[in-house]
């Protein structure tokens, strides 16, 4: 992709005035408001456990250098960069995630973000990927990350907070063992495992390592034979092409396959395993050290066996990952990982001559929301207000604006509907249904005069009337969600009313 910004002529007059079709760029999504409320209500959640381990906000331009971002994701993500020329004709791309700005940040403000530093980064990410359900070109990511610390304990504070999110957002584990289905799943791993693995099946040569990351990596959406198929001499995908192989030997691919294939039912186990199967090296008896002082860090931090498992078979594809690794997961959703990360010392030092240890972890938006509306934990709203004033013929639009202002001032989110032409009542409760509203304040001419309103629990009118097929009841029951009140009463009656559930309509209802 490439733009001349700055420079390109304004469109003529008369191009202005030809009808466009409305459309979307594809690979990308207009957010409508259920879209939008669905976003903020997951995204404020997150910000509180971000911030409850003491990460601090910021923001970067979406667009960075180019020289900034070309090779730190890899040969996959360099293809993937929105490319463009600022007007000074210098090349810049967008950003395709949100820990290499962190890496300049870190190396350009020495003196403001004093080490070891937490920040939380919330924002559009751009890659030039092939869209699919679920996968777009621009999406939102999350990212908390700590510089200035070699130590595990980041690691484990990192995984911990991922537990926490999803539990903040209404996932849970803690029935598994009652025979309820795991609704998430954190897997660990260590770039160090991997790579003191491929060094002992005499897999040297950078570029061979990084290939058989990437394989691997593909695990979970090719399944085990195609990545087998793919280490060796290579395989067709589902679209026809070939896709260019390792060509390991089949005693290495064994050994591999063997890898990544443990799966044990604690920590401890899995390192055991790991321990075992190994090649003996000065790399692995390291490698296995850091795992275990991982997995007592997890202890401390009180994260569950449930929660959180060490996978050999994670890999984590972007290049820029030195140790431990971890991934999120939602298993009844099937929409692939929603948070990963890991640890990347090297990469501040693309930046600075000073090398700084660094860990992080980010959510991908998108992808979490649309895992948790398949798992059932995200109900959305079609809007956020909590009130609609329906207005009577002849009632002045001054005295609906001060109705609206009075409730506004009490915090309660108010339209007043102004509908074209002179709209029925009938049509403002369907603009309310339209919109989920719960609640109507209905004002006409004798309750202006009067000094009262009428107020209408819709919910509880819905409620009331479900299953009810004789007309007569279905309007008797409808009354009884409406109260007349005075002036002063109306906020009070107004908070009740939104206060109201059907399970606590049912339980006065037994009560009686």
């Amino acid at each position: 992709m490439s733009s001349t910004a700055g420079n390109a002529p304004l469109p003529e007059t008369s191009e202005l005035n030809v009808e466009v079709r409305p459309q979307t760029l594809r690979g990308f999504q207009d957010l409508l408001p259920p879209d939008m409320l669905a976003r903020d209500w997951v995204v404020a959640r997150i910000k509180k456990v971000y911030e409850r381990y003491g990460f601090q906000p910021l923001d970067t331009p979406v667009l960075e250098s180019l020289a900034a971002l070309v090779g730190t994701g890899g040969e996959e993500t360099n293809k993937q960069l929105f490319r463009l020329k600022t007007p000074e004709g210098e090349p810049i791309a967008m950003r395709f995630d949100l820990t290499v700005p962190f890496a300049r940040l870190i190396a350009q403000y020495p003196e403001q973000l004093k080490l070891p530093f937490r920040r939380y980064h919330i924002g559009p990410v751009f890659r030039a990927d092939d869209p699919a359900p679920g996968r777009f070109r621009q999406f939102t990511q999350l990212d908390i990350d700590a510089a200035g610390s070699s130590s595990v304990a980041v690691d484990a504070e990192m995984i911990a907070a991922m537990c926490e999110v999803l539990r903040e957002i209404g996932l849970n584990n803690a029935n598994v063992a009652a025979g309820r289905p795991q609704e998430f799943l954190v897997k660990i791993n260590n770039r160090k495992l991997v790579d003191a693995l491929l060094e002992g099946c005499g897999i040297g040569e950078l570029e061979r390592h990084k290939h058989v990351l990437r394989v691997v990596d593909k695990l979970d959406k090719v399944g085990l034979d195609e990545v087998r198929k793919e280490l060796g001499e290579g395989r067709i995908d589902t679209s026809g092409d070939r896709i260019r192989g390792v060509g390991l030997s089949a005693d290495v691919i064994d050994q591999i396959i063997a890898f990544v294939e443990i799966h044990e039912a604690t920590r401890e186990a899995t390192l055991e395993t790991l321990a075992a199967r190994l090649p003996k090296s000065d790399a692995s008896s390291a490698a296995l050290a850091e795992m275990r002082e991982l997995a007592t860090c997890l202890d401390a931090l009180a994260v569950s066996q449930r929660d959180a498992v060490f996978d050999p078979s994670l890999a984590r594809g972007l290049d820029y990952y030195t140790g431990p690794v971890y991934e999120a997961i939602l298993p009844a959703a099937k929409v692939g990982s929603v948070m990963g990360g890991g640890r990347y010392d090297g990469l501040i030092a693309r930046f600075s001559e000073e090398p700084v240890p660094a860990a992080g972890v980010s959510v991908g938006l998108d992808r979490l929301i649309a895992g948790l509306q398949a798992a059932g934990k995200l109900q959305p709203a079609d809007s956020s207000v909590q009130v609609l004033i329906v207005t009577m013929p002849g009632v002045p639009q001054p005295e609906t604006l001060r109705l609206a202002a009075q409730l506004r001032q009490a915090e309660i989110s108010t339209v007043a509907y102004f509908g074209q032409g002179k709209p029925r009542p009938r049509d403002q409760f369907s603009y309310a249904n339209r919109y989920e509203i719960p609640v109507a304040v209905i004002l006409g001419e004798d309750e202006v005069k009067r000094n009262v309103v009428s107020v209408k629990n819709l919910r509880l009118g819905e409620w009331l009337r479900r299953n009810i097929t004789d007309n007569e009841e279905y309007r008797m029951r409808a009354r009884e969600a409406q109260v007349e009140v005075s002036r002063d009463q109306l906020i009070e009656t107004v908070r009740k009313m939104l206060a109201w559930t059907p399970e606590q309509e049912q339980a006065g209802q037994e009560a009686k």
